[in-house]
């Protein structure tokens, strides 16, 4: 064996061991397995074309792994061979080495437009190289910059990142918005009590502030001299041969002062006007105000009794302002309330009140329930689900496929072959599980639902990249 032979031999023992995890665990090159083999067995190794074109990085001259890439010396004064772009060769076993012939072609015949460092650094090459770590650096070729958003995904490593999709169609999005609530009487249903003639009030009803009446009740009896002059001339006309018609004449002015109709009936079948006037509740309800006291003497428009019904009663809910314009008029809701535990109430949002509280930013919603029972209690709070359906069918995706950066959404559209487009996208309603989308998905799209995150992080590492190329290409 000779001088030339034997260094051969020392240098590819060398590269064995000092790369043996390399090869252990991806592999030796094909060129790599031969030399060695051939060597081991003594056997004659042809030396091969003289290495051409530019240095592409610098290795220890015993072969050992150990690269630079500037010209370098060992520590004891050798220097690292240069090793130059015809030699370069990958490790892994089913990529082949670009030579200075090729370097600018790929095997389907794209051009190759620069390379970019595999680590995804901010570092391009117009030349096949490594870097510090022994990575070859990854082509870019003609017209993967015609739209440098489009992330290109390999089939096996979308499995391993879980990647999945979906289509994007045509619903009707539904949610519930839960919200705070507070029960309140009706105002349409509350009266007041009031004498449209001064009076003087006796006999006033064992009733007080949360008593319930019925419609017809005494309340109080009352004497008006008003009153009591204008029953009179009713009792004339009637003596003198007038009609009993409660819509003309003397019975008409007792109707204008407040007068109830039995009242008025009772004078034109006894044709006597009773010294005290008995002033009945118009209508079932709870006291919630008693100003009046046997032997007061009350003005005209003095409030004497304020009454409310409360067969239907109000719940008040406060609506954030972002949930706001999602609710409709008319939608369903259910109300539930914690001194009433396991029971729930029904109603539909008979009003959505044209304004927003400035203090809370929540806009107030009126939902109408019936009380037959009494159970609902004024001032009470309550727990509101209001459905949020929409009127017609969107479209919409799942929750999951959206990037939401604050400044920007984005879904990743599958453009097939493992390449996603990121798109743009202005948002709708959101429900539970969907969100509808105004602009940038049409029904029938593809889209991703799972790991688009690790696609937006690829996505945006093209475009720097890109930028960065074309920063470099400019004068």
């Amino acid at each position: 064996m000779n001088t030339s032979k034997f260094l051969l031999l020392v240098s590819s023992l060398a590269i064995s061991g000092g790369g043996g995890y390399v090869a252990g665990t991806r592999g030796l090159a094909p060129e790599l397995n031969a030399f060695l083999s051939g060597s081991a067995l003594g056997e004659t190794v042809s030396h091969g074309p003289v290495a051409t074109g530019k240095i592409i990085y610098y290795q220890h001259p015993d072969g050992t792994p150990d690269y630079s890439a500037t010209a370098k010396s060992t520590s004891d004064g050798r220097a690292f061979r240069a090793v130059r772009q015809s030699e370069d060769v990958s490790f892994e076993p089913t990529k082949a080495f670009a030579t200075h012939a090729d370097a600018g072609s790929s095997g389907d015949g794209r051009k190759i437009q620069y390379y970019r460092n595999p680590m995804g650094l901010p570092d391009t090459s117009k030349v096949p190289k490594k870097d510090s770590m022994g990575m070859d650096y990854i082509p870019v070729y003609d017209g993967d910059e015609e739209d440098s958003s489009i992330v290109k995904v390999s089939l096996g490593k979308l499995q391993r990142t879980g990647v999945k999709t979906a289509t994007a169609e045509r619903s009707v999005i539904a949610r519930e918005v839960r919200v705070p609530g507070t029960i309140a009487f009706d105002e349409r249903l509350i009266r007041i009590v009031s004498m449209r003639a001064d009076a003087f009030i006796d006999d006033v009803a064992n009733v007080t502030t949360g008593d319930r009446v019925r419609k017809g009740d005494d309340l109080f009896h009352f004497y008006s001299k008003d009153i009591a002059r204008a029953g009179a001339e009713y009792a004339t006309e009637l003596l003198s041969g007038g009609k009993a018609n409660a819509n003309v004449g003397a019975a008409l002015q007792l109707r204008n002062l407040g007068v109830a109709d039995e009242t008025i009936s009772a004078i034109a079948r006894t044709g006597a006007v009773p010294r005290s006037i008995a002033y009945l509740s118009p209508s079932d309800g709870v006291v919630l105000e008693r100003s009046a006291t046997t032997g007061m003497m009350a003005e005209a428009g003095d409030v004497l009794f304020r009454i409310a019904d409360t067969s239907r009663i109000w719940v008040i809910a406060d609506v954030p302002e972002y949930d706001a314009a999602s609710i409709r008029q008319g939608a369903a809701a259910t109300v539930t309330l914690r001194n009433l535990p396991g029971r729930t109430f029904k109603g539909i949002v008979d009003l959505i009140y044209p304004e927003v509280q400035m203090q809370t930013r929540t806009a107030k919603v009126r939902i109408e329930l019936a009380n037959a029972e009494g159970l609902l209690l004024a001032n009470t709070y309550a727990e509101v689900d209001i459905a949020t359906d929409g009127a017609e069918a969107v479209v919409a995706i799942p929750n999951s496929a959206i990037i939401d950066t604050g400044d920007r959404q984005l879904v990743f559209v599958d453009k097939g072959e493992g390449r996603f487009e990121p798109r743009n996208v202005s948002l709708g309603i959101r429900g539970e599980e969907q969100t509808e989308i105004r602009s940038g998905i049409d029904a029938g799209d593809r889209i991703v639902v799972s790991a688009n995150f690790l696609l937006d992080a690829e996505s945006n590492l093209n475009a720097a990249l890109n930028a960065l190329a074309t920063s470099e290409a400019k004068p």
